[in-house]
């Protein structure tokens, strides 16, 4: 039996479907209960104050929504405010707690328990004799880190990960550490989440990144919002989403569930409308489609467009067609012998409202498309990411305001992780401009991405795990797997700032090393410092931190990074120390060997930073015919088997990644309960299963393998038939290892197969 992920509640559990407005008074007053219990009255308000603000705040940890273009000064959001005020707390986890409990102690405690123990102090390794983390000096760890480095038979038997949160410089420094070591080893967070859509925009704009900014959000004629829970997830959107209704905009949310950000919303920084309870619509159509269906209602709606073209050829842009694709002809054949009994049955809408998600497309001049998990996290994620492409090439919503892909990030600097060189397959342009302004010789095969990683330290051959940020043990799939192979490493390191599970979960040496916080004052040598980070539309900008650390042991990341390599790489011509005093000469050496990054220092500093450039915003396709891409996937087979269950994992609202804030789900009306399984109502009623009834999920992998979650709690849920719904992370245990996307080699976490009976 795993341990708890949340904490134990202390109330029996409780379902009432939620009614109310996204964000609004029930925002406030859940911020305001978190401020009270976390005792951050004072620091919670002065941050709420500092954050997202251009130039003088720093960047909000949370989501990657980019910073409001009019200056707003309250460019906030519950969760946001939370996961700041979780970061700020005044708990210490000091080394006499390590001396009171040992590992296998705290390995029994639940997510939520390690995370309170509040902020790492100072460096620590674990003692084996002992079972216990003891203190050891950051020279020290250094040291381990570099020796241990040093000798591995090769650098291949090392892998980096990076969390999200890592900030542009740091993230330049710690690829440049691995490069020069030798290996391309360099797995992240966007291996399990975006990778998808990455692969399929490059292959069809010559791009991995999305095309439009906020501006364009704010001059949409439609929005087409795919697999996205915004009100938790990106809760900012909401914003645009009741500024997009209020001009007019036609909002299409396509979602299995229903979720609160898709019905309606009071913007809480509006205080008009929260003083008058006035709320403001966030949809204009909900399409209901069945796990894994986007991709065949996406199709649905193009055919609608090319049919709706014979009788009006305004219907479709053929003249951006004819000068800037290739591949319609193939596309369009595709589509007109795909039957509509085909893809009524495999989106799981029907015909009538696929056509009225097309009509509102063909009437906008300008239409947006946005995704986020729920579209990438299947089999043929980079297959649905290029049918929403091929959908907004047909109209050419491409290189003009108001219009183009947008893909929602989920983490703040998910994406500029990327474009600083997290990578485990760089391209040979980046490798060559490293090579001469780094003056390093960076390996030019492939690396390990997540999966592969997992995989190689589980056969021993990667020896060696360095986890930048997150909480890689529970992020992951296939827990049991997953901790059998960071067990099986010689050395894992964890640069954190609480207390989590891949702290206990650990190779046979292990060091925890603390860091600073983004909200966290970095001063060096040349004095304080700014990092930068890049949001999910390419603005690069600036954050500086507003608070005293919460020690004075604890080392930037970047620092952190610089010592670790000067330890790994004793005669390194890299000026480690130097860029450490004033992070300027990181952002020199970055705007000479990342392409965009040219005059990095100035632009960073301009109000709210500069805009990476976007070739395919411009209608230059970096593809290999020169031109956008068209693509002609075949239509999967989604439909679950009789007996089976298609089952999503994802988060609930109180929680951010693997952060547990609390037991609750406010916009899912659950209270006090993460151990569910949300279910339609007919599927529970074919299995005898009534609400609250205890079940037990099996999934069966690729490999005819099982995995298993005993007495969850069934609730009745507004989902299609057939499918159903749970928490990450307490379900990741249910997605096999082997259970990854051939196309994108992400774990298949929105898509496992499932049966689901009353508990024996």
């Amino acid at each position: 039996m795993e341990p708890r992920v949340g904490p134990i509640a202390k109330e029996d559990p409780e379902y009432h479907p939620y009614h109310h407005p996204a964000a609004g008074w029930g925002a406030a007053k859940s911020v305001t209960q978190f401020l009270v219990r976390e005792r951050e009255l004072v620091d919670g308000p002065r941050a709420i104050m500092k954050m997202n603000h251009e130039n003088t705040g720093f960047d909000c940890p949370g989501c990657a929504w980019p910073d409001d273009t009019k200056g707003l000064k309250l460019d906030i959001c519950e969760n946001g405010i939370k996961h700041v005020t979780w970061e700020m707390t005044r708990k210490r986890v000091e080394p006499e707690f390590f001396a009171a409990h040992t590992v296998t102690e705290l390995f029994e405690w639940s997510d939520f328990q390690l995370e309170d123990q509040g902020r790492l102090t100072e460096p620590m390794v674990y003692d084996p004799d002992t079972d216990r983390y003891v203190p050891i000096s950051w020279k020290d760890a250094f040291e381990l880190v570099g020796s241990t480095l040093r000798g591995l038979e090769n650098p291949n038997q090392a892998s980096f990960y990076t969390s999200g949160r890592l900030g542009n410089e740091a993230t330049f420094l710690y690829q440049l550490m691995a490069r020069e070591l030798g290996t391309n080893n360099l797995p992240d967070c966007s291996n399990m989440c975006h990778e998808a859509s990455g692969r399929a925009m490059e292959a069809s704009l010559g791009t991995g990144k999305g095309t439009v900014d906020l501006k364009d959000w704010e001059s949409a004629d439609a929005l087409f919002i795919m697999g996205v829970n915004a009100a938790s997830n990106a809760p900012r959107m909401l914003t645009a989403l009741a500024e997009a209704y209020h001009r007019g905009a036609q909002i299409v949310h396509i979602n299995p569930l229903v979720e609160a950000a898709a019905t309606r919303t009071i913007v809480p920084h509006d205080f008009m409308d929260m003083a008058l309870f006035k709320t403001t619509k966030t949809s204009t159509l909900n399409l209901q489609v069945r796990i894994g269906g986007d991709l065949a209602l996406l199709r649905g709606m193009a055919k609608a467009v090319l049919e709706e073209s014979k009788l009006d050829p305004k219907a479709l842009d053929q003249e951006f067609i004819d000068r800037h694709t290739t591949g319609f002809a193939a596309y369009r054949e595709l589509c007109e012998n795909t039957s509509w009994e085909e893809l009524e049955r495999q989106s799981g809408v029907s015909r009538d409202d696929i056509l009225k998600a097309a009509r509102v497309y063909c009437e906008a001049d300008r239409s947006i498309v946005s995704w986020c998990l729920g579209v990438t996290q299947h089999e043929h994620g980079v297959d649905t990411v290029r049918e929403i492409i091929n959908l907004l090439l047909l109209r050419g919503n491409l290189g003009r305001e108001g219009a183009g892909p947008s893909p929602v990030r989920g983490h703040s600097n998910v994406q500029g992780n990327r474009t600083c060189g997290i990578d485990h397959r760089p391209d040979d342009a980046f490798l060559d401009r490293l090579a001469e302004y780094c003056k390093i010789d960076p390996p030019r095969e492939h690396g390990l991405d997540t999966i592969g990683t997992i995989q190689a330290m589980r056969r021993g051959d990667v020896k060696v795990f360095v986890g930048m940020g997150g909480n890689f043990a529970l992020a992951a799939p296939d827990s049991p797997i997953t901790y059998e192979a960071l067990r099986n490493c010689d050395l894992t390191v964890q640069v954190s700032t609480k207390l989590n599970r891949s702290h206990l979960v650990h190779g046979r040496q292990a060091l925890i090393l603390p860091c600073l916080g983004r909200t966290e004052k970095d001063h060096q040598r040349k004095g304080l410092q700014s990092t930068s980070v890049e949001d999910s539309m390419s603005m690069v900008h600036m954050s500086v931190g507003m608070k005293r650390p919460a020690s004075p042991h604890l080392l930037s990341e970047p620092a952190i990074v610089a010592g670790m390599a000067r330890a790994a790489l004793p005669a390194s011509p890299t000026p480690w120390e130097w860029y450490i005093e004033d992070y300027d000469r990181i952002r020199d050496t970055m705007s000479q060997a990342l392409d965009g990054f040219e005059d990095f220092n100035r632009r960073v500093r301009l109000p709210l930073g500069f805009r990476l450039k976007q070739p395919a915003r411009e209608l230059v396709f970096l593809t290999p015919s020169g031109g956008a891409e068209f693509s002609d996937a075949a239509l999967p087979d989604v439909v679950p088997a009789p007996g089976t269950l298609a089952l999503g994992t994802m988060r609930s609202h109180d929680q951010w990644n693997t952060t547990i804030y609390s037991d609750n789900d406010r916009y899912r009306g659950v209270k006090n309960l993460r151990e569910l399984v949300f279910m339609n109502k007919d599927d529970m009623r074919e299995r005898g299963i009534s609400e609250f009834d205890p079940v037990d999920i099996t999934s069966t992998a690729r490999d005819g393998s099982h995995r298993y979650l005993n007495g969850y709690l069934a609730i009745p849920y507004d989902i299609p038939r057939g499918c159903a719904a749970g928490y990450m992370p307490e379900m990741n245990v249910l997605c096999a290892l082997v259970d990854y996307s051939t196309q994108s080699d992400q774990p298949i976490m929105k898509h496992v197969k499932v049966t689901i009976e009353a508990a024996t």
